[in-house]
């Protein structure tokens, strides 16, 4: 299978929200057209994404526009068929998913100058999950955080994978995979770790 793996810049904006468009990756509807908005450079303070699918789709092409929507697509003949947010940890603290689900993890690095780039999640079109392009996208995410002088990647996926839809994260054993190990645990959730330096 020939897979192309693009960094999300403004000019891919509308092959991005095409793919939240076509692409379920949830049971529910309203939830696979996401369009990854809640995780993202901006604070969500004051800003409502759950009225619309339409509202989502446009603060999506406002994001990925403006940077604040960073990741990786991956392209098979021309199509995208999958997505991975990822972003400098520092810069999503503020978003709504972090405030919403990252309670527990710490958001303090041991050194101010420890930069760490954070994998939030995945999203693959049905037809080709299971094929290894989550894996490929990881192993672009780190690739690419090394060259641009990150310390380490940090993801943080669920103790007990249940599916595709609730755990969006990614399974512990793709990041194993990749070089990843156990950072520290919370009630629910893995952090996990690769070094860069």
């Amino acid at each position: 299978m020939d897979i192309e793996i693009r960094r999300l810049t403004p000019d891919l904006v509308e092959d991005y929200v095409g793919f939240f468009d076509t692409t379920p990756h949830a049971d529910n509807e309203e939830e696979h057209r996401c369009y990854c908005v809640w995780w993202s450079t901006d604070d969500c303070e004051g800003k409502d994404f759950t009225s619309s699918v339409d509202a989502r789709r446009d603060w999506a092409i406002r994001y990925v526009r403006g940077n604040h929507i960073q990741g990786y697509l991956a392209y098979r003949d021309g199509k995208v068929v999958g997505w991975c947010n990822a972003n400098t940890k520092a810069d999503c603290l503020q978003c709504y998913c972090w405030r919403r689900f990252m309670g527990a993890v710490r958001t303090e690095e041991p050194t101010p100058e420890t930069k760490v780039k954070s994998v939030f999640c995945f999203a693959i079109a049905p037809e080709v999950r299971r094929m290894g392009i989550a894996k490929l996208l990881l192993d672009r995410v780190c690739h690419d955080a090394r060259e641009d002088g990150f310390d380490c990647v940090e993801a943080y996926p669920k103790k007990a994978f249940v599916s595709e839809a609730e755990d969006f994260t990614g399974p512990a054993e793709l990041y194993r995979k990749s070089g990843f190990s156990v950072h520290y645990e919370t009630n629910e959730q893995l952090v996990m770790r690769k070094q860069l330096k």
